[in-house]
């Protein structure tokens, strides 16, 4: 049974929480003790429902505001697929928690509000999940209820947003209208729109085609191995025991494989794969493994070992898409700790090539600063060589952060583009 990650995005008070709440509720993927949980929550409601919103806010203050402020993670299955849902917050301020939540999906739901149509968080979120590689964007219209499930309502949701995606990396998009609130073309089929024939938000969860966006068709992707640490026990048992360990983030290593070291450009042949004391011949992408290669090399954590084969970037001097996440200004000339996989080097920021409007994805040049949530090309020079794929081709090792030498805050998620 396969699994697909999505993330539910979209602007405050649209009911992302609710609607989660509703597809749990409407496919029986709720346990008793919780469903007893938040009715003892709700109880004395003035309308007698229970608040479906709880299953996925439970900090106190989100629960205080009725607002989501964290991103909360949810699992739950159905006869054909497993599910992780990611809820992500609608506040601007919180945007950088839908960044990491959303890094690792294949589908986004953005949410509208059937009053409101596409505001600046739906567009914000959008181009986000472009720049992140999400090849499925479902337009969840919310709330058609307080707006008599009018088809005109809904059809000119579609047109604004259609409009939108013309500027937007994005394959596939879907459009469905529906009532979290009420249950609406969420799990089941609405009986006040008959005018919509697609699926509901569960049909096309379970039937989506996934695919990784990142991946060239056909074509096995480059086996990456970041070294997370070197096991040498140096015991009587084990003299000469080398081996290093971590988890392959994409493609296949096999036994016999020529491989390279970077940033160190030294080579050598996989000479064991180890599982939990036991040899295999071949290991694939998401398995942690310990290699064991038949030459000794100086490999330690933050190292890559690659297939000879199919050789990453490896530069001083790097391009990337920015979104910056921390309160302070990101300036031409700070510096800062990049973070690739397992590597970390220094930084400094070379170059604000443009800021991304989030209104109109126009490419604004000049910019001398950015602050909290802009989105940006930007350059940076590296202290020492790091070894990367462009974002658009290896999700794995195309991203990267950025962080605050004096605090250790993560301050900035990177898709990286290339060598400047």
């Amino acid at each position: 049974m396969d699994l697909l990650r999505f993330i539910t995005a979209g602007s405050v008070d649209d009911g992302k929480s609710t609607l989660i709440g509703r597809l749990l509720y409407d496919s029986k993927s709720i346990l008793a003790d919780q469903l007893e949980a938040i009715e003892r929550a709700t109880k004395g409601r003035d309308d007698g429902e229970i608040d479906l919103a709880l299953l996925t806010d439970g900090l106190r203050s989100e629960r205080e505001q009725g607002i989501t402020i964290d991103v909360a993670y949810r699992y739950f299955q159905t006869p054909v697929r497993k599910f992780i849902i990611v809820d992500a917050p609608g506040h601007i301020q919180y945007t950088r928690n839908m960044v990491t939540g959303a890094s690792n999906c294949q589908l986004a739901v953005v949410l509208v509000d059937a009053r409101h149509g596409v505001v600046e968080q739906t567009r914000r979120h959008s181009l986000i999940a472009s720049l992140l590689g999400i090849p499925h964007i479902v337009v969840a219209v919310n709330k058609m209820d307080l707006m008599d499930y009018s088809q005109d309502v809904f059809s000119d949701i579609c047109i604004q947003y259609a409009e939108l995606a013309k500027n937007l990396n994005v394959p596939n998009v879907t459009y469905i209208p529906l009532s979290a609130l009420n249950g609406d073309n969420v799990v089941d089929k609405s009986s006040t729109m008959t005018w919509y024939e697609g699926p509901t938000l569960l049909e096309h969860l379970e039937t989506v085609e996934i695919t990784d966006a990142v991946s060239d068709e056909g074509k096995e992707k480059p086996g990456r191995f970041p070294v997370q640490y070197v096991i040498r026990p140096q015991t009587a048992d084990l003299p000469d025991y080398r081996g290093y360990a971590g988890k392959i983030t994409s493609g296949t290593l096999r036994k016999g494989d020529s491989i390279t070291v970077l940033p160190s450009g030294e080579t050598s042949t996989i000479d064991a794969i180890e599982i939990a004391d036991k040899q295999y011949d071949e290991a694939s992408a998401p398995m942690s493994v310990v290699l064991h290669l038949a030459d000794d090399r100086d490999i330690s954590r933050g190292d890559l070992i690659v297939r000879s084969d199919g050789l990453p970037i490896s530069s001083q001097t790097v391009e990337a898409m920015l979104c910056w996440m921390d309160a302070k200004e990101f300036k031409v000339g700070n510096k800062y700790v990049l973070q690739v996989g397992t590597a970390r080097t220094r930084c400094s920021v070379r170059e604000i090539a443009y800021q991304l409007n989030v209104n109109t994805y126009e490419q604004a040049s000049g910019v001398e600063n950015l602050k909290l949530n802009d989105l940006a090309k930007v350059v940076l020079r590296t202290a020492q060589p790091i070894s990367f794929d462009p974002y658009t081709q290896n999700r794995s090792t195309g991203g990267a952060i950025l962080i605050d030498e004096t605090s250790n805050v993560t301050v900035g998620a990177l898709m990286l583009v290339g060598e400047a």
